[in-house]
């Protein structure tokens, strides 16, 4: 039985995406199961239960396998896809403003240019996503954007922060580990305890965001702008801050290590 378990473990990583065998933060979880892989609606079935919906009755795709489908360009908003996996897919131009992501799988998924107004991503897994040019105003992101993509993304007033209410189930916050992009839009932001380590964010505008008790080790916030921005107990620990603007309009000495940043 061992030769067979062996040839099984090796068909299973010849199957599985590339943006699979990246996810080293999700050894634990076999990301070539059908439910992580495949699809089980088409793109015109997908349509025709959005063309459907109400706003009564808003299409519902829970836990409803859509991965590595072509769904750019169609309005998803106010639909309930919690649960859902979406791994690889295509959302490109897509519209969820008000949607419900949360529990969602998205790991490589491409959301460039799409629109997520107010949505739901609590626990969302969104490693290696395309965020590049999103629009996540207002949105609750205590999601997993570990590796992704967030060039010139806007996450004004979004939520990163943790959830108290969940300490049983541990941190659940938003996790933005080695995400990198320039320009990003964090005005706002409730970041508080939020993981940003080893983040690449240089030219990211921070106005007015909560950074308390976030974690900073490692990110690159060189020419970034933190006017207001709150910084209480932050850990600043080797946080690149070169040509950062309004240094003078915010409370950097009150977090940790600031020291040990780079200026």
């Amino acid at each position: 039985m061992k030769p067979l378990l062996i040839a099984l473990q090796a068909l299973s990583m010849a199957v599985m995406p590339a943006w699979a065998l990246s996810q080293t933060a999700l050894s634990g979880v076999d990301m070539a199961l059908p439910k992580m892989t495949q699809a089980q609606l088409t793109r015109a079935e997908v349509v025709a239960r959005l063309d459907a919906a109400t706003a009564e009755n808003p299409a519902d795709f829970t836990r409803v396998w859509l991965n590595n489908l072509d769904l750019s360009g169609l309005d998803f908003s106010n639909s309930v896809l919690r649960a859902s996996s979406l791994n690889g897919t295509n959302l490109s131009g897509s519209k969820l403003d008000g949607a419900i992501l949360s529990q969602a799988w998205m790991i490589g998924a491409n959301l460039s240019g799409a629109s997520l107004i107010g949505a739901e991503l609590f626990q969302t897994q969104l490693g290696k996503a395309d965020l590049s040019d999103a629009n996540f105003t207002n949105a609750r992101t205590a999601a997993d954007f570990t590796r992704a993509d967030l060039s010139r993304a806007v996450f004004k007033g979004a939520d990163f922060s943790a959830d108290m209410r969940n300490q049983s189930m541990g941190l659940m916050r938003g996790v933005l580990t080695s995400a990198h992009g320039t320009d990003v839009d964090f005005t706002g932001a409730r970041m508080s305890r939020a993981d940003l380590e080893f983040a690449k964010l240089p030219g990211a505008n921070f106005t007015n965001a909560d950074m308390s008790m976030a974690t900073l080790g490692g990110a690159d916030l060189s020419g970034a702008t933190i006017s207001g921005a709150d910084f209480t107990d932050a850990d600043l620990t080797a946080t690149r801050l070169t040509n950062v603007q309004g240094m003078n309009e915010t409370n950097l000495d009150a977090a940790k290590n600031l020291d040990r940043a780079l200026r």
